[in-house]
């Protein structure tokens, strides 16, 4: 067993890696460009759910509360016609960037936190390269991949957006994977 205190070196780096990781995939080689499209008839959609006072949330529609008004006919036929989606409508305003990396990163260490917990109760110190990437690699791709594919069978995320969004789960945990096997700690 290794002590979470042993292991701040390669979560803190690891954090860092995906971080930089994930800058570079979304802002210099922009795989992630073409996961939104702009809707039709933009302008018009706007101004109608503005008319609404739509609050800052998330939509399914149609939308039914049970699985009773789910089977009506009346729901059926929404269904049927169309259009069914999800919405999520954020505050007024430019997006909150700074905020949002704030965030993704603080998402980054606690994964790798919980990565090195793991590999901490599952592994000695001494414990050899391979063993520890492939335990904290499994973790951490769990961590960083697996939304995807939530949002693709629940939320109707695009496959290719999925995809995408695999491949990076799976480059930042091979990273924190490839930096917890440098980093652990050697044995006596």
């Amino acid at each position: 067993m290794v002590a979470l205190a042993e292991l701040w070196m390669p979560i803190l780096i690891s954090t860092v890696a995906v971080f930089l990781a994930s800058s570079i995939f979304h802002m210099v080689i922009p795989i992630h460009k073409s996961d939104y499209s702009r809707s039709p008839g933009e302008d018009k959609l706007c101004e109608l759910l503005r008319g609404e006072n739509i609050r800052p949330g998330n939509y399914m529609f149609p939308h039914c509360e049970d699985m009773k008004e789910l089977q009506s006919d009346e729901m059926m036929s929404k269904f049927t016609q169309g259009p069914v989606g999800f919405m999520t409508i954020l505050p007024s305003g430019p997006p909150a960037m700074g905020r949002n990396l704030f965030l993704w990163f603080l998402q980054a260490v606690l994964i790798s936190v919980l990565v090195a917990y793991i590999a901490g109760i599952g592994l000695a110190v001494g414990t050899d390269f391979i063993t520890v990437f492939r335990l904290t690699g499994t973790a951490a791709i769990m961590a960083y991949a697996m939304g995807a594919l939530t949002d693709y069978i629940w939320k109707g995320q695009q496959f290719s957006v999925m995809l995408k969004f695999l491949f990076d789960g799976a480059v930042y945990g091979l990273l924190t994977a490839s930096i917890f096997g440098w980093l652990w700690p050697a044995g006596a």
